[in-house]
Protein backbone atom coordinates (compact mmCIF):
# COMPACT_ATOMS: atom_id res chain seq x y z
CA UNK A 1 0.00 0.00 0.00
CA UNK A 2 1.31 3.45 -0.89
CA UNK A 3 2.09 5.79 1.99
CA UNK A 4 -0.60 8.24 0.83
CA UNK A 5 -3.30 5.55 0.66
CA UNK A 6 -5.86 5.46 3.44
CA UNK A 7 -8.19 2.71 2.12
CA UNK A 8 -7.41 -0.31 -0.02
CA UNK A 9 -9.64 -3.11 -1.30
CA UNK A 10 -7.59 -6.09 -2.45
CA UNK A 11 -9.48 -8.68 -4.54
CA UNK A 12 -12.51 -8.42 -2.27
CA UNK A 13 -15.55 -10.67 -2.64
CA UNK A 14 -18.91 -10.32 -0.89
CA UNK A 15 -21.97 -12.50 -1.35
CA UNK A 16 -25.51 -12.51 0.04
CA UNK A 17 -27.29 -15.88 0.11
CA UNK A 18 -24.84 -17.20 -2.43
CA UNK A 19 -25.34 -14.27 -4.82
CA UNK A 20 -22.24 -12.25 -5.64
CA UNK A 21 -22.43 -8.52 -4.87
CA UNK A 22 -18.70 -7.77 -5.14
CA UNK A 23 -16.23 -10.06 -6.91
CA UNK A 24 -12.48 -9.48 -7.27
CA UNK A 25 -13.04 -5.85 -6.23
CA UNK A 26 -9.79 -3.87 -5.96
CA UNK A 27 -9.60 -0.16 -5.21
CA UNK A 28 -7.19 2.28 -3.60
CA UNK A 29 -8.25 5.61 -2.09
CA UNK A 30 -5.69 8.29 -1.36
CA UNK A 31 -5.59 10.34 1.81
CA UNK A 32 -7.69 13.52 1.52
CA UNK A 33 -9.70 12.28 -1.47
CA UNK A 34 -13.40 13.09 -1.90
CA UNK A 35 -14.51 9.90 -3.62
CA UNK A 36 -18.06 9.76 -4.91
CA UNK A 37 -19.44 6.31 -5.72
CA UNK A 38 -22.28 6.12 -8.22
CA UNK A 39 -24.27 3.33 -9.82
CA UNK A 40 -27.66 1.66 -9.98
CA UNK A 41 -29.38 0.17 -6.94
CA UNK A 42 -27.83 -3.16 -6.00
CA UNK A 43 -24.50 -2.51 -7.71
CA UNK A 44 -22.51 -2.87 -4.47
CA UNK A 45 -22.01 0.79 -3.48
CA UNK A 46 -23.29 0.51 0.09
CA UNK A 47 -21.72 -2.91 0.54
CA UNK A 48 -18.30 -1.46 -0.27
CA UNK A 49 -18.86 1.33 2.24
CA UNK A 50 -19.88 -1.05 5.05
CA UNK A 51 -16.82 -3.22 4.48
CA UNK A 52 -14.66 -0.22 5.41
CA UNK A 53 -16.02 0.25 8.93
CA UNK A 54 -16.62 -3.41 9.64
CA UNK A 55 -20.41 -3.35 9.44
CA UNK A 56 -19.94 -6.18 6.93
CA UNK A 57 -17.15 -8.75 6.62
CA UNK A 58 -15.62 -9.71 3.28
CA UNK A 59 -16.04 -13.28 2.09
CA UNK A 60 -12.73 -13.11 0.28
CA UNK A 61 -9.81 -10.74 -0.17
CA UNK A 62 -8.76 -8.00 2.24
CA UNK A 63 -9.84 -4.48 3.15
CA UNK A 64 -7.16 -2.23 4.64
CA UNK A 65 -7.96 1.00 6.47
CA UNK A 66 -5.09 3.26 7.54
CA UNK A 67 -2.72 0.37 6.90
CA UNK A 68 -4.60 -2.17 9.03
CA UNK A 69 -6.50 -5.26 7.87
CA UNK A 70 -10.11 -4.62 8.94
CA UNK A 71 -10.65 -8.33 9.63
CA UNK A 72 -7.87 -8.23 12.24
CA UNK A 73 -8.78 -4.88 13.78
CA UNK A 74 -10.96 -4.16 16.80
CA UNK A 75 -14.08 -2.94 14.97
CA UNK A 76 -15.31 -0.78 17.87
CA UNK A 77 -12.04 1.13 17.90
CA UNK A 78 -12.09 1.32 14.09
CA UNK A 79 -15.60 2.77 13.94
CA UNK A 80 -14.74 5.45 16.46
CA UNK A 81 -12.08 6.68 14.01
CA UNK A 82 -14.50 6.73 11.07
CA UNK A 83 -17.48 9.08 10.78
CA UNK A 84 -20.65 7.62 9.28
CA UNK A 85 -23.59 9.61 7.91
CA UNK A 86 -26.61 7.97 6.29
CA UNK A 87 -29.80 9.09 4.53
CA UNK A 88 -32.22 8.59 7.42
CA UNK A 89 -29.71 10.22 9.84
CA UNK A 90 -30.48 7.88 12.77
CA UNK A 91 -30.52 10.56 15.48
CA UNK A 92 -31.64 9.43 18.92
CA UNK A 93 -35.10 10.99 19.37
CA UNK A 94 -34.90 11.15 23.18
CA UNK A 95 -31.63 13.10 23.12
CA UNK A 96 -31.10 16.78 22.43
CA UNK A 97 -29.06 17.83 19.41
CA UNK A 98 -26.12 18.50 21.71
CA UNK A 99 -26.24 15.02 23.23
CA UNK A 100 -26.63 13.42 19.79
CA UNK A 101 -23.51 15.19 18.53
CA UNK A 102 -21.55 14.30 21.67
CA UNK A 103 -22.61 10.64 21.73
CA UNK A 104 -19.58 8.98 20.08
CA UNK A 105 -16.90 11.14 21.78
CA UNK A 106 -18.65 10.58 25.13
CA UNK A 107 -18.85 6.78 24.90
CA UNK A 108 -15.29 6.74 23.58
CA UNK A 109 -14.08 8.59 26.66
CA UNK A 110 -12.54 11.43 24.68
CA UNK A 111 -11.47 14.36 26.86
CA UNK A 112 -13.30 17.68 26.71
CA UNK A 113 -16.79 16.30 26.12
CA UNK A 114 -18.45 17.12 29.43
CA UNK A 115 -20.36 20.10 30.76
CA UNK A 116 -19.53 23.49 29.32
CA UNK A 117 -16.81 22.09 27.05
CA UNK A 118 -19.28 19.67 25.47
CA UNK A 119 -21.75 22.48 24.93
CA UNK A 120 -19.14 24.67 23.26
CA UNK A 121 -17.89 21.87 20.99
CA UNK A 122 -21.40 20.90 19.94
CA UNK A 123 -22.25 24.51 19.10
CA UNK A 124 -19.01 24.88 17.14
CA UNK A 125 -19.86 21.77 15.10
CA UNK A 126 -23.36 23.10 14.41
CA UNK A 127 -21.85 26.28 13.01
CA UNK A 128 -19.43 24.21 10.91
CA UNK A 129 -22.36 22.51 9.16
CA UNK A 130 -24.20 25.81 8.70
CA UNK A 131 -26.66 25.64 11.61
CA UNK A 132 -27.43 28.09 14.38
CA UNK A 133 -25.75 27.04 17.66
CA UNK A 134 -29.02 27.68 19.50
CA UNK A 135 -30.37 24.45 17.99
CA UNK A 136 -28.19 22.47 20.41
CA UNK A 137 -30.99 22.35 23.00
CA UNK A 138 -33.69 21.11 20.64
CA UNK A 139 -34.80 17.55 19.93
CA UNK A 140 -34.67 15.93 16.46
CA UNK A 141 -38.49 16.12 16.10
CA UNK A 142 -38.23 19.91 16.31
CA UNK A 143 -35.94 20.14 13.28
CA UNK A 144 -36.57 20.08 9.54
CA UNK A 145 -35.27 17.23 7.40
CA UNK A 146 -32.37 19.33 6.17
CA UNK A 147 -31.47 20.41 9.70
CA UNK A 148 -31.52 16.81 10.93
CA UNK A 149 -29.24 15.82 8.06
CA UNK A 150 -26.74 18.53 9.01
CA UNK A 151 -26.84 17.41 12.65
CA UNK A 152 -26.06 13.89 11.41
CA UNK A 153 -22.99 15.23 9.63
CA UNK A 154 -21.96 17.20 12.72
CA UNK A 155 -22.26 14.02 14.80
CA UNK A 156 -20.16 12.10 12.26
CA UNK A 157 -17.44 14.78 12.53
CA UNK A 158 -17.50 15.09 16.33
CA UNK A 159 -14.66 12.67 17.12
CA UNK A 160 -12.37 14.26 14.49
CA UNK A 161 -12.38 11.16 12.27
CA UNK A 162 -9.77 10.61 9.58
CA UNK A 163 -12.41 9.17 7.24
CA UNK A 164 -16.04 10.13 6.66
CA UNK A 165 -18.39 7.60 5.05
CA UNK A 166 -21.64 8.99 3.63
CA UNK A 167 -24.37 6.71 2.26
CA UNK A 168 -26.80 8.73 0.09
CA UNK A 169 -26.97 11.31 2.88
CA UNK A 170 -28.95 13.91 0.92
CA UNK A 171 -31.40 11.62 -0.86
CA UNK A 172 -34.35 12.33 1.43
CA UNK A 173 -34.37 16.13 1.21
CA UNK A 174 -35.76 18.52 -1.40
CA UNK A 175 -33.62 19.79 -4.27
CA UNK A 176 -32.97 23.25 -2.80
CA UNK A 177 -31.89 21.85 0.57
CA UNK A 178 -29.83 19.24 -1.22
CA UNK A 179 -27.91 21.94 -3.06
CA UNK A 180 -27.14 23.73 0.21
CA UNK A 181 -25.99 20.47 1.81
CA UNK A 182 -23.73 19.72 -1.15
CA UNK A 183 -22.13 23.14 -0.75
CA UNK A 184 -21.64 22.53 2.98
CA UNK A 185 -19.93 19.14 2.61
CA UNK A 186 -17.70 20.50 -0.18
CA UNK A 187 -16.69 23.37 2.11
CA UNK A 188 -16.02 21.00 5.04
CA UNK A 189 -13.84 18.81 2.86
CA UNK A 190 -11.85 21.82 1.64
CA UNK A 191 -11.37 23.15 5.17
CA UNK A 192 -10.50 19.88 6.92
CA UNK A 193 -8.87 17.74 4.23
CA UNK A 194 -10.75 14.71 5.59
CA UNK A 195 -11.03 11.65 3.33
CA UNK A 196 -14.68 11.29 2.24
CA UNK A 197 -16.40 8.37 0.53
CA UNK A 198 -19.84 9.45 -0.64
CA UNK A 199 -22.37 7.00 -2.10
CA UNK A 200 -25.04 8.40 -4.41
CA UNK A 201 -27.35 7.30 -7.21
CA UNK A 202 -27.23 10.82 -8.68
CA UNK A 203 -24.55 11.21 -11.35
CA UNK A 204 -24.78 15.01 -11.26
CA UNK A 205 -24.07 14.95 -7.52
CA UNK A 206 -21.17 12.55 -8.00
CA UNK A 207 -19.55 14.70 -10.69
CA UNK A 208 -20.13 17.92 -8.77
CA UNK A 209 -18.64 16.79 -5.44
CA UNK A 210 -15.98 14.22 -6.17
CA UNK A 211 -12.29 14.80 -6.64
CA UNK A 212 -12.51 11.23 -7.92
CA UNK A 213 -15.59 9.34 -9.12
CA UNK A 214 -16.09 5.58 -8.97
CA UNK A 215 -18.73 4.28 -11.39
CA UNK A 216 -20.00 0.79 -10.47
CA UNK A 217 -22.30 -1.76 -12.07
CA UNK A 218 -23.07 -5.30 -10.92
CA UNK A 219 -20.33 -5.23 -8.32
CA UNK A 220 -17.62 -4.22 -10.77
CA UNK A 221 -15.70 -1.01 -11.38
CA UNK A 222 -16.69 0.56 -14.69
CA UNK A 223 -14.49 3.65 -14.31
CA UNK A 224 -12.43 5.27 -11.57
CA UNK A 225 -11.18 8.72 -12.49
CA UNK A 226 -11.47 12.46 -11.94
CA UNK A 227 -14.85 13.98 -12.92
CA UNK A 228 -13.39 15.76 -15.96
CA UNK A 229 -11.85 12.53 -17.23
CA UNK A 230 -15.14 10.67 -16.90
CA UNK A 231 -17.07 13.42 -18.69
CA UNK A 232 -14.55 13.76 -21.51
CA UNK A 233 -13.45 10.14 -21.83
CA UNK A 234 -16.10 7.68 -20.58
CA UNK A 235 -14.54 4.23 -20.31
CA UNK A 236 -17.34 2.16 -21.86
CA UNK A 237 -20.95 2.11 -23.07
CA UNK A 238 -22.33 1.88 -19.53
CA UNK A 239 -20.59 5.07 -18.44
CA UNK A 240 -21.57 6.83 -21.68
CA UNK A 241 -25.22 5.86 -21.15
CA UNK A 242 -25.07 7.08 -17.57
CA UNK A 243 -23.66 10.43 -18.67
CA UNK A 244 -26.21 10.66 -21.48
CA UNK A 245 -29.10 10.35 -19.06
CA UNK A 246 -27.47 12.95 -16.86
CA UNK A 247 -26.93 15.48 -19.64
CA UNK A 248 -30.51 15.02 -20.87
CA UNK A 249 -32.01 15.99 -17.51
Amino acid sequence: MRMDSVIRFEHVAKRYDGQSVLEDFSLEVENGEFLTIVGRSGCGKTTALKLINGLLAADGGCVYVMGEDVSRTDVISLRRRIGYAIQNVGLFPHMTVEKNIAYVPSISGLPGWKGAERREKARSLLMRVGLEPELAGRYPRELSGGQRQRVGIARALAANPEILLMDEPFGAVDEITRGFLQDEIARIHKETGITILFVTHDVNEALRLGTKVLVMDQGKIQQYAAPAEIKCHPANDFVRALLGRTLDR
